[in-house]
């Protein structure tokens, strides 16, 4: 009998039935769910084909995709044979290579790491691979690793991960009631209001489209999903601010699409900000200088789900976006002596 941990590179090319029993790791996942993670790689269409035509069986019996496991169940899954060129574009022909990502927090039921900025959390639209994959890989004696939440690709910060099914479900209920206090940093373009104050709340719903090119965007729209972000005034520099946005929902791109629509636009950004302005920045010898969207989530506070301890957890601004900052207020020093200095 394989192991569960040991056959999600290999269920894809077998050429014989495997038969996986359920531990306590997997005990109350969805079936749907379940086989996305032990067969990585093979197209999502291609695992409900096998769902409805009762190739897999549990326990020699049919199941739909709605079934959730139980310690013990014994999940039969048939070979996984996909043609070659989807095999490619689903990241089957280049597995994860093993990564380590430094560590905030961690103990036996959950995981923190500070994510750098161009990686991304999952496989998937183009991507062969990301964290979850990497460090799966890089513990191949975990028998239960999962993304409690997501970060955008070029965003960096805390991310948290679940070692233990029970952890998962905490903590995605803290989610869900939003007892979670999660704070990122982001360096935008333009003028803060001066009748905002130091704070200003954001309420537009949030509507996910996809572009003529395939690619996903978000946009403010009356009938989008309720948002709400509050911004809170850190610093500011001639044509420049220092933003802590404090998230109250977590839809796709919400600090970004919201920002761009206050008219300051995150510095760096190639989805929704200043493009000329990012081109400039990224050139050699630019003063100031930044080759990244500056979009940092630095600060975390939530209750441990298993013992009930309040944890704030936090990761450093990162050194290209603190260089960035200190431009800045050299540009304005310069400019304005005496003025203070930034974080």
């Amino acid at each position: 009998m394989n192991e569960l941990g040991k056959i999600s590179q290999k269920l894809v090319a077998a050429d014989q039935v495997s038969m996986i029993q359920v531990d306590d790791g997997a005990a109350g996942q969805r079936i749907d769910n379940f086989l996305l993670r032990v067969c990585k790689g093979v197209p999502k269409s291609h695992i409900y084909r096998i769902l409805r035509s009762g190739e897999v069986r549990v326990n020699k019996r049919r199941v739909d995709a709605k079934y959730r496991l139980v310690t013990g169940d014994l999940v039969r899954v048939p070979p996984m044979r996909v043609a070659q060129s989807d095999a490619f574009e689903a990241g089957m022909a280049i597995p994860a290579p093993p990564a380590q990502f430094a560590v905030i927090f961690e103990d036996e039921h959950m995981l923190a790491i500070n994510k750098p900025a161009g990686v991304a959390v999952h496989g998937g639209s183009g991507i062969a691979f990301g964290v979850i994959e990497q460090m799966r890989e890089a513990r191949p004696l975990g028998k239960f690793l999962e993304l409690v939440h997501r970060l955008d690709r070029e965003t960096s910060g805390i991310l948290l991960l679940a070692k233990k099914r029970a952890a998962l479900v905490g903590l995605h209920e803290q989610i869900r009631e939003n007892r979670m206090d999660k704070r990122y940093y982001a360096c935008v373009h333009g003028e803060w209001a001066s009748d905002w104050g130091r704070r200003r709340a954001v309420k537009e719903p949030l509507h996910k489209y996809l572009t003529p090119e395939g690619e996903r965007r978000v946009r403010v729209q009356p009938d989008g999903q309720p948002s709400h972000t509050v911004f809170n005034l850190v610093e500011r520099w001639p044509g420049y601010a220092l933003i802590e946005a404090e998230l109250k929902t977590g839809r796709t791109h919400q600090i970004r699409v919201h920002l761009a629509h206050l008219g300051l636009p995150i510095v760096g950004d190639a989805k929704y900000g200043d493009f000329a302005l990012n081109k400039a920045l990224a050139r050699a010898n630019a003063r100031p200088s930044l080759k990244r969207m500056f979009l940092h989530a630095y600060r975390l506070r939530l209750t441990h789900p298993i013992t009930g301890e309040p944890l704030e957890l936090s990761a450093p601004v990162p050194e290209e976006c603190r260089r960035f900052l200190d431009q800045l207020t050299d540009l304005r020093s310069e400019a304005q002596p005496d003025a203070p200095t930034a974080i």
